[in-house]
């Protein structure tokens, strides 16, 4: 018995019979999905450091403010 069939109406997609998962054979999706994960992790980056250096501005001028 194999391990694996293929899905109907998609040929991207196979099951595997013992554990029931979906498995995605689409190379080119995979790391195009991936490569846009990592995007998003390095704007999601980037907008933090710069509410962090915000923060920072901010709590500089309120020290300014009290002398």
């Amino acid at each position: 018995m194999p391990r694996t069939k293929k899905i109907k109406d998609n040929p991207d997609l196979i099951k595997d019979t013992t554990s029931q998962a979906v498995i995605n054979t689409n190379r080119t999706a995979i790391q195009a999905r991936r490569a846009q994960l990592a995007l998003n992790k390095q704007k999601e980056d980037e907008l933090q450091s710069m509410k962090d250096d915000i923060a920072e501005i901010k709590s500089l001028l309120k020290k300014l403010g009290n002398k």
